[in-house]
């Protein structure tokens, strides 16, 4: 005779149910993730690109291309297009940034925006930028009208973002005379607003799935005994929900641009926006400002008390955060130097790692915060820039820099670094986001030495001069502006270039 059980079966509890889910999520997130690097697809506009380590410059090419940007799925940075003349046409361009820097250390999204918008400005278009109020009475914008940007500083709280107030200025002078392109840095415009402007392109400086990545790999630094903190428990599970959410607004604004490969990847292939909406284009660093000057970095290491004979020189900078991977830099280092007594690191930046790394000892050497300007001597003297983000999302400056003042560099292998920066091996190193990766590139650079690091600078400086200037950066720009305004300029190559 069979037992038949009537019992009522015990619900599961929700909190058990969300972690179900949040980890099918993950699985199926990084099923996707990981098969989107290990396949490469070709096409008739991105094909396959290879590396090779005895290679001097970079092997990656693109034959020349010929049809309707909007189409193009690398970067167009890659574009021959010619600055020695006017632009056809001159541009009303109206931009939201958060923060606009002035006078203060402004972060990657706002020198981006300076040095790109100050760029156009000087090619003859008219820039408006809205943004929020300077954090102090001195910070007040001083350029030629006719060279530079128009600040609109809305009313309020020094630093404090309002997009309505400056949307409320913004919609005055488009009524007044109508913006033929308009730009947002990121989410500076939401998109409720976003939706009902059709000559709209959006830059993503990072994006919530690339911000989920960053926590798990940040978490993966605890150690054995250590806790998962409850706070990184909460903000994961809702960053899941802010990854769907964007996924479906996503969609509201008109033009996109990804600043590095992978982004753009994530942005058609994830997030589902269609090919002729999503454009990549790399940021860019002011070429004269990033030169190889070896008197230069000589100076530098005297002033700070780089002794001569020190055999190899490590530099790093930014801020001493946890997410841009110095506990892994700090512990890796520490381990390195009981075997080399001869090789230094410098420091450039603050944060809760300052004291930390003055701690290591006379190895290591720490500047606290520099201004951009200063950053010329820093980076010529070193001989390997090091990069332990552990952020996927957006793309450092810093890297750029480093390779237009002629050093290689060592740094995480994220799709975006490695699909965009270190794109041969000649130009550097890349490990896994964990100190045991670290110590052992470290222990490859060392055992090269600097006249062989010498030679990879070279290379590094070539392939970021054709890459990674502002005024590639600007082009391209101008470009996807023009042809948003008129489609005739989608096409490419047209008798002016």
């Amino acid at each position: 005779m069979a037992f038949i059980n009537n019992k009522p079966k015990k619900p599961i509890p929700s909190s058990q149910m969300m972690s179900l889910q949040t980890t099918l999520f993950f699985i199926v997130l990084f099923t996707i993730l990981a098969l989107s690097l290990l396949l490469c697809t070709p096409s008739s506009t991105t094909p396959c690109t290879s590396s090779s380590s005895s290679s001097s410059t970079t092997t990656t090419h693109i034959d020349p291309f010929s049809g309707d940007l909007r189409y193009a799925q690398f970067a167009w940075n890659r574009l021959p297009l010619v600055d020695n003349r006017p632009p056809p046409t001159t541009l009303k361009i109206a931009v939201f940034s958060r923060k606009w820097p002035v006078n203060s250390s402004p972060g990657g999204m706002e020198r981006h925006a300076l040095t790109l918008y100050t760029a156009l400005a000087r090619r003859g278009h008219q820039i408006h930028i809205y943004t929020s109020p300077p954090l102090t009475s001195t910070d007040q914008f001083s350029g030629s009208p006719t060279t530079s940007p128009q600040i609109h500083f809305h009313e309020g709280q020094p630093g404090q973002w309002r997009y309505n107030k400056a949307w409320d200025q913004f919609d005055a002078e488009n009524q007044r005379e109508p913006f033929d392109v308009v730009h947002s840095e990121s989410v500076a415009l939401p998109h409720w607003l976003a939706r009902g402007l059709s000559n709209l392109a959006v830059s993503w400086h990072g994006i919530a799935l690339e911000s989920l990545q960053s926590s798990i790999y940040q978490d993966l630094t605890r150690k054995p005994n250590e806790p998962m903190s409850s706070s990184f428990n909460k903000s994961i599970q809702g960053t899941v929900p802010k990854v769907l959410n964007e996924i479906r607004f996503f969609h509201n604004y008109a033009h996109h641009v990804a600043i590095s490969d992978s982004c753009g990847e994530m942005l058609r292939d994830v997030y589902q926006i269609p090919n002729s909406r999503v454009h990549v284009i790399l940021n860019g660093v002011d070429s004269e400002d990033f030169v190889y000057d070896v008197k230069l970095g000589n100076q530098f290491r005297a002033k700070f008390g780089v002794p001569k004979n020190a055999s190899l020189v490590l530099g790093v900078a930014g801020r001493l955060v946890k997410d841009k991977g110095h506990p892994l830099l700090h512990e890796a280092f520490s381990k390195l130097i009981t075997l080399h007594r001869d090789v230094y690191l410098i420091v450039a930046g603050s944060g809760p790692w300052e004291q930390r790394y003055r701690d290591l000892g006379p190895q290591v050497i720490v500047l606290g915060s520099m201004r951009p300007t200063e950053l010329r001597a820093f980076y010529n003297s070193i001989d390997v820039f090091v990069n332990p983000t552990l952020r996927p999302q957006g793309l450092d400056l810093t890297l750029m820099e480093a390779m237009m003042s002629g050093k290689p560099v060592l740094a995480s292998r994220f799709p975006s670094i490695k699909g965009t920066i270190v794109v041969d091996d000649e130009f550097g190193f890349m490990f896994s986001p964990n100190v045991e990766s670290l110590l052992e590139a470290l222990e490859v650079v060392v055992k090269e030495g600097s006249e062989r690091l010498a030679r990879r600078g070279k290379a590094c400086q070539k392939y970021a001069s054709s890459m990674f200037t502002a005024r590639k950066m600007a082009l391209a720009y101008e470009r996807l502006f023009l042809c948003m305004k008129n489609v005739t300029f989608c096409q490419y190559p047209l008798r002016s270039d």
